[in-house]
């Protein structure tokens, strides 16, 4: 049997999504970096909290869609590995709320979420760095490489990179927005990688997809990477569109992540979406306005 078709939805004009499979409804939000307001403190800049107003946006997107689950991809808080004092306090606040508004609230680890389940009210259920699947779309938080069996899925989902736009006008004034990034993938490259991960090697000769197929009865079907913006919209983002001269091994260096290193994933024809829904063009034709 196949993974049953799921509809993915970006609620415009949030930082989110909706996927429903069947009657089940999962509302999808990456990258809150809870606390990264002590960060800007060290530095001599002095800002609230803004734990108050990502639990107001959360509500709002609970009471428009009612979901049955939340999701969310990755780096809940701003420390790596240490727990700042303000996130013993912000993070165990927010997941409180979250756990009234939502029947079941799961977290992917990611690469700033060392020591989160001390943190975490014990209702929030934990899942892998690797991902979880969600019918059929695999969803992680994209610092490291995705569960092998997510190869099955015809779209990943990731956040990590805080995509933006950065838009120059003759004056020299910048705009920026935060960007959805829709891009094809090749997944026999992608495969390739993921298989050498699990200590599978492949001749020049062999096809990924016929090794995968054969070793672990996945049917390779990826074709699209999907890269949310952050819910905690104080944050700074990655601009894609910047212009660059140097080599396309340098140019992949820029985004952080295995996949996106990896080659598999063709940005220059990402397609790229405001937050209120507006298509702006191929990634390639926007770096000329950068």
């Amino acid at each position: 049997m196949g993974k049953e078709a799921t509809q993915l939805i970006p609620l415009s004009p949030y930082a989110a999504l909706l996927l429903r499979v069947a009657s089940e409804k999962t509302l999808v939000i990456s990258d809150l970096h809870i606390g990264w307001e002590v960060a800007l403190a060290e530095k001599g800049v002095h800002v609230p909290s803004q734990t108050s107003k990502l639990l107001n946006r959360l509500k709002q997107l609970v009471d428009l869609e009612k979901p049955d689950r939340l999701l969310i991809l990755g780096d809940v808080k701003y420390a790596v590995e240490k727990i700042e004092v303000e996130e013993w306090r912000d993070v165990p606040d927010f997941f409180e709320e979250a756990c009234k508004l939502v029947p079941k609230v799961q977290v992917i680890l990611g690469n700033h979420d060392g020591n989160l389940e001390a943190l975490l009210p014990k209702d929030v259920e934990m899942l892998p760095q690797r991902g979880v699947i969600v019918g059929d779309i695999g969803l992680f938080h994209g610092h490291t490489w995705p569960e092998l069996k997510m190869l099955g899925c015809s779209t990943l989902v990731v956040g990590h990179v805080h995509p933006v736009v950065i838009f120059k006008d003759p004056m020299g004034f910048r705009i920026t927005g935060q960007v959805w990034v829709k891009a094809p993938c090749d997944g026999d490259i992608l495969a390739r990688f993921v298989l050498r991960r699990h200590d599978v090697k492949l001749t020049k000769e062999e096809a990924a997809r016929d090794v995968l197929k054969t070793r672990s009865n996945i049917d390779l079907k990826v074709a699209n990477l999907l890269i949310m913006p952050s819910f905690n919209d104080f944050l700074g983002g990655r601009p894609v569109n910047m212009s660059s001269s140097v080599t396309r091994e340098k140019k992949f260096e820029e985004f952080i992540g295995p996949v996106l290193r990896s080659g598999s994933v063709n940005l220059e024809k990402a397609e790229i979406y405001l937050l209120d829904g507006t298509f702006l063009g191929l990634l390639r034709s926007l770096r000329a306005l950068s």
